[in-house]
């Protein structure tokens, strides 16, 4: 008789697994490559391949051997309104040392973007990807959102949203990457 019970607990327990596989499965296709694929830390960062404004091709494997913050950003969003300045300041300071700053805007009208770079004018490439083409590679849940990759075109930290108070230890992250090597 306990080797029926032994025999029915075990059929029950592949059932729940089999069930347990299903379940995630289904849950995995109703969310999508977003929380499967979410790019993270310790990954190679995948290519961007557009034109900035001034017309010169962004590609990571050219810029191999800097320290890259890609930025995904849109105009319509209050958070990167106040990132984008902390960016520049760190561009500047520290382009001469191999920091290399890109930003990505989402806007859907490049002309959203282009107002908002008169009135905040930024001295890094920023490149528009209105198809989501690059997006959908690194895929930014929130906006705005920063890879910080080192020389190697490894992710090294990823930055979902921004505070004001999350500005120095980005910027001890970048200095960090940049006396690595």
């Amino acid at each position: 008789m306990n080797l029926l019970r032994g025999a029915s607990s075990e059929r029950l327990m592949h059932r729940s697994l089999a069930a347990l596989a299903a379940l995630a499965f289904v849950a995995a296709s109703f969310l999508g490559p977003t929380a499967a694929l979410a790019l993270r830390s310790g990954q190679p960062a995948p290519e961007i391949g557009l034109t900035d404004r001034a017309g010169q091709r962004v590609d990571l494997q050219s810029l191999r051997g800097k320290v890259v913050l890609v930025d995904f950003w849109a105009s319509w969003c209050a958070p990167c309104r106040e990132e984008l300045p902390v960016l520049e300041r760190f561009y500047r300071t520290y382009r001469e040392r191999g920091l290399v700053v890109v930003g990505v805007n989402v806007d859907q009208d490049v002309s959203n973007m282009t107002r908002f770079l008169e009135r905040q004018p930024l001295t890094f490439p920023v490149v528009h990807d209105a198809q989501h083409a690059v997006a959908g590679r690194y895929d930014p849940t929130t906006m705005p959102s920063s890879y910080l990759i080192d020389r190697a075109g490894v992710v090294r930290s990823v930055h979902r949203g921004f505070r004001a108070a999350d500005a120095a230890g980005l910027e001890a992250e970048i200095r960090a990457l940049l006396e690595a090597n």
